[in-house]
């Protein structure tokens, strides 16, 4: 082909151009594009997501680590102190009855006796015991003062009657003279005895003596509190008061509780001592609540007024021996008649009696009877 032809066929073209195309309305999309997006941008927003996603992914480690710096301290609360296993004040108890077999085996103890005093004080072992075995005991031991002496420490009192050979004197009848041996013999003496404790296996607690036992003095006696009730006075027959205690205690000490209830007030339950340790009841004096003169009684206040009131009597055992009792009883009005309310506990203090000291330990026990 020619120059010539070429150029006139590029002149044509140029002098008469194709109009473009217009889309109808109506007609179908074009495949390329989706609900309005072309899939050339579904396809970028798609990587764009994948990217923030794979960026959170990346710096979540790093951001919970600022948020953990940006938490501000606080002290993490201290742990509850455990509780000792052996605390110091359910210790007295054991502490007591140790002390208790320690003196009932150190008054028996003799020569040879030495590894059974060690078994409480170790040390013990280590001493020299003159008598011989078994030549004097202890009898009615029992604990007559309980203290606490540091947060482990018990001191404990142990009365005991100590029998045994003794050295036979003539007792003395001159006034203020000390008892003779075998008086001495036959009194109750004391002995003082340090008590360890500590933890133990198993959750018990663990004893030792921290030395041989003391003798010591009696413990002091303590002064009566003042009672409620006015002066002791003969109880009358005539007394209804008399009356009510008297069928009572009879039916309660000789009856072994038969027809105990018909003396009793409505709510009261009592049981009696079975089998009835005696044969008969003979009240000797009343003390009453609140009374001072010592006229004759012989009315009953109206319906539901209380009374406390102290009673003295003699009861009088099956072997025919007469005993001497005391009761702290408290009566109740009903229809004309006393009736039994309570068997009280203690006899009741009075109002005006000053409390006693409070104390960490317990105090004195009262001294036994010899």
């Amino acid at each position: 082909m020619s120059p010539v032809l070429t150029g006139r066929r590029k002149q044509a073209a140029l002098a008469d151009p194709q109009p473009p195309a217009v889309q109808e309305t109506g007609t179908e999309p074009d495949a390329g594009w989706v609900a309005g997006w072309s899939t050339g941008a579904q396809a970028n927003s798609a990587a764009l997501m994948r990217w923030l996603v794979w960026g959170l992914i990346a710096l979540g480690p790093l951001m919970g680590t600022l948020a953990y710096l940006s938490v501000p301290a606080t002290s993490a609360a201290p742990a509850p102190k455990t509780a000792p296993s052996a605390p110091a004040a359910s210790g007295g108890q054991g502490a007591s009855g140790f002390a208790t077999l320690f003196v009932a085996a150190y008054l028996s103890a003799g020569r040879g006796d030495e590894p059974r005093l060690a078994a409480y004080y170790p040390p013990a072992a280590s001493m020299q015991l003159d008598g011989v075995s078994g030549q004097h005991r202890g009898e009615q031991l029992t604990v007559v003062r309980l203290r606490q002496t540091d947060n482990a420490v018990w001191s404990v009192t142990v009365a005991a009657r100590v029998t045994g050979a003794q050295p036979t004197a003539t007792p003395s009848t001159q006034p203020g003279a000390s008892p003779s041996p075998a008086a001495a013999a036959d009194a109750v003496r004391y002995f003082q005895v340090p008590v360890a404790t500590a933890p133990g296996a198993g959750g018990a607690t663990a004893y030792t003596a921290l030395a041989l036992p003391a003798e010591v003095a009696a413990p002091e006696r303590a002064k009566g509190p003042e009672l409620v009730y006015g002066a002791m006075r003969p109880a009358l027959p005539t007394d209804p008061r008399t009356q009510a205690v008297t069928s009572f205690l009879t039916a309660y000490l000789t009856k072994g509780g038969a027809e105990l209830d018909r003396y009793l007030a409505p709510g009261t339950r009592l049981t009696a001592p079975s089998p009835a340790p005696y044969s008969g009841v003979a009240v000797d004096q009343l003390a009453v609540e609140g009374e001072t003169g010592g006229e004759p009684v012989v009315s009953v206040p109206g319906d539901g007024t209380a009374l406390r009131l102290l009673v003295t009597l003699r009861a009088t055992g099956q072997d025919g021996v007469r005993l001497p009792l005391t009761y702290a009883l408290t009566l109740k009005a009903r229809a004309g008649r006393w009736e039994i309310a309570s068997l009280d506990g203690a006899p009741a203090l009075s109002s005006q009696t000053p409390a006693p000291a409070a104390s960490g330990a317990p105090g004195p026990v009262p001294t036994p009877t010899a």
